[in-house]
């Protein structure tokens, strides 16, 4: 059981930290353009403007997302309570690749909103 735990408190921190940043980033983005720290792209740091557009948009995808893979990891983990060490640690190491590729996930969205907002540029389109 102790393993157990273990990976499950393991693969918990994926989600825990998408929701951490996305209310962070919906809230309080970084304050200036930089490269090291927050959602960094090219399109991203034209300006503060879409700094700050990328960073809430990013941050309620990760909110939602951040929710909804800590409601399906817990049921998933709990039906391999009392498993072998082995069954665990894969079940753990395939929950946390898909959580994972989840979090990049939001990259596609935010540049296609982006591209969609601001022109290449990055100034705001005419609506």
């Amino acid at each position: 059981m102790g393993f157990w735990l273990f990976v499950t408190v393991m693969d918990l921190l994926i989600p825990v930290l998408m929701i951490s940043l996305g209310i962070l980033f919906i809230r309080r983005p970084p304050g200036k353009v930089n490269h090291w720290y927050g959602y960094r792209s090219g399109m991203s740091m034209k300006n503060k403007d879409t700094w700050d557009f990328a960073h809430r948009y990013a941050g309620k995808i990760w909110l939602i997302t951040g929710w909804i893979i800590l409601l399906v990891t817990i049921p998933v983990m709990l039906m391999f309570l009392g498993k072998d060490p082995e069954t665990v640690g894969m079940v753990g190491a395939i929950v946390c690749t898909v959580q994972s590729i989840l979090m990049a996930g939001v990259i596609v969205p935010t540049e296609m909103a982006l591209r969609k907002k601001f022109d290449k540029d990055g100034n705001r389109k005419e609506t």
